[in-house]
């Protein structure tokens, strides 16, 4: 089973949001739908613009803990390392 750390953003250089999940497709769509109260839907975050993966539970968490500790600068620096458009990554997971 895999283990993703995801970052969410509501614009370019937006506000961001890190995350973490087993099912990277139903979590995100979750956010983009606002099935859940909380942050993500008070900041209309629904934009993925990282993830990765991870093979264990503990690994993933571990990462998210530490991304969240992170300044921003460095959280732009890894969206923009791998994305640096900024793109929607929805549809790339989605199908």
């Amino acid at each position: 089973m895999a283990f993703y750390v995801y970052i969410l953003c509501n614009k370019r250089n937006g506000t961001l949001y890190v995350g973490m999940t087993d099912d990277l497709v139903k979590r995100t769509w979750q956010h983009r739908e606002g099935t859940f109260e909380g942050f993500t839907k008070n900041y209309d975050l629904k934009s993925l613009v990282w993830f990765e993966e991870h093979h264990s539970r503990e690994s993933a968490f571990g990462r998210e803990r530490q991304m969240k500790k992170w300044n921003r600068a460095w959280k732009l620096r890894l969206i923009e390392s791998q994305n640096p458009e900024w793109r929607d990554l929805w549809d790339e997971i989605a199908n």
